[in-house]
Order: structure tokens, then sequence, then C-alpha cells
């Protein structure tokens, strides 16, 4: 089954009551989903060789359950990691989602409803109109391609470590609890 066929076969007051029960925090964006919604009606699905998965993991910060949205490759190529890859659909245009197959597991979990809702939630993570998202994707790869042409020493000056920055966080923590006392 593709996701463009439960967009199809599924109304908005349907998949808004299931949006706003799962995202309650979402109400004041309600009518930018509506939007989406309609938008993802009307486009041709453009074939992808990529399921969806819905799935419930567990944070590995706090231990709390949330549901994750992400794809992987149907027929992975040989000799390739991805067949253990999990995809990152956020910036994927929204006629190649409507392609997509609903994984299996997926289907079992989650009702029609809450797939859309989930994938809704997932695709608008970044803005409402496909322009917002490709901007945003693009200054991403700007980024991306800036510090790939940087010097070692232009990294060691401008890019911090992940240690560095966990080092600052926690310095701020403990100069928080310094002013408790």
């Amino acid at each position: 089954m593709k996701f463009g066929d439960i967009i199809k076969s599924n109304n908005w007051l349907s998949v808004e009551m299931v949006l706003l029960k799962l995202y309650p925090d979402e109400k004041k964006n309600i009518s930018g989903y509506e939007e989406v919604f309609s938008k993802l009606k009307m486009l041709q699905p453009k074939e992808k060789d990529i399921s969806i998965l819905v799935s419930w993991e567990k944070d590995d910060f706090d231990q709390t359950d949330y549901v994750n949205v992400s794809g992987y490759h149907n027929n992975p190529k040989e000799n390739t990691d991805e067949a253990n890859i999990s995809l990152a659909l956020e910036f994927t245009p929204w006629d190649e989602w409507l392609g997509m197959d609903i994984g299996a597991n997926t289907l079992k979990t989650f009702n029609e409803l809450e797939i859309i809702a989930h994938c809704l939630y997932e695709m608008t993570f970044v803005g409402f109109e496909e322009e917002e998202i490709k901007a945003e994707l693009d200054k991403i790869n700007d980024t991306a391609e800036e510090i790939e042409n940087m010097t070692e020493e232009e990294r060691r000056k401008k890019l911090k470590s992940w240690d560095e920055i966990k080092k600052e966080w926690e310095d701020e923590e403990n100069d928080k609890e310094d002013d408790k006392e």
C-alpha cells in the first residue's frame, strides 16, 4: 500500500481529529496541516523504492516513548549499507512521499489515520510549504559544503567538537546550580 493511497482514501475531518489527539499542541497550526493534506490529494505520486516506517521508539536521553517516522530502501544495493540505513524523510518532496510504500510493521501497529497524522507531522516539521522546506535544505547543504571546504586550521578556529559543546552545557548547568545555592 502506498502513502498516496491512504491519503486519497481518507478525509480531512477524520485526519484532523486524530492529528489533534496525537499532537494537541499543533492546534495552532491546524490550517497549515489542512492545506498540506489538500495539496497531497491533488499531487501526482512519484514512485520511490522506499518504504515509510512509523515506529515506537524510546528516547536514549530520558527514556520517554515517542513515534519515529523514517524510511528504508525496499531493494538495497548489494555491497552497500543501504539495508541498514534509516532515512530521514522530512526534506523529501511531497510527491515522493505519496509514491512510497507503507511498511508492513507500520500497517500492523498503526491505523491509516494515525499513519497520516504522524507523516504529516514529519513532512511539515520544517514548514508548511515545499519551497520553505527546500530553502532550509539548501541552507544545510551550503553549510555542509562550507565546512567540507575548510582547512584543518579553519575548522579548529570555527567549529566545536561534541565534547566541547557538552562541557559548555555542563558548565552552564553547574553555574545555574551554584546560583540557586
